[in-house]
């Protein structure tokens, strides 16, 4: 089997600021900008990888979602515990130091964990946990 992933989602509450953290701060390529009754789908992928896909999207937007689902969906968000992504790095302290002087929320520096991985981790504008973590 052939199987790989292609396109992942994260919610974004503010689709400027969050478009500007996965181009600006950690350089994403804009793939594809869609907008529809005044909600934002953005599109962004790592340079040099036009198979893999991070759709930032507005959250509850889905049909069937009801009222109370949604508000449930803004306060995990807004406490950080609704979706995280995984990225990988070659220069884990040149991206730490970048994404740092961005403003972003740091979680975690730079870490030795116990499983034998090292990374840290941001809060994207959303509340989203970003982990980077160096590849060995």
């Amino acid at each position: 089997m052939d199987i790989t992933i292609h396109t992942t989602f994260l919610p974004h509450d503010d689709p400027e600021a969050s478009l500007a953290f996965y181009r600006d701060t950690l350089g994403f390529e804009v793939r594809k900008q869609v907008e529809y009754g005044g909600m934002h789908w953005n599109t962004v992928g790592p340079a040099g990888q036009p198979e893999v896909n991070l759709v930032l999207h507005p959250p509850g937007a889905e049909p069937g979602i009801t009222d109370e689902e949604r508000k449930t969906i803004a306060e995990m968000m807004a406490k950080g515990t609704y979706q995280s992504i995984m990225l990988a790095t070659g220069d884990l302290d040149d991206v730490f130091e970048r994404v740092q002087a961005s403003g972003a929320e740091v979680m975690q520096e730079p870490t030795d964990q116990p499983w034998g991985s090292r990374d840290c981790a941001f809060r994207d504008p959303a509340g989203n946990t970003v982990r980077i973590q160096e590849r060995g």
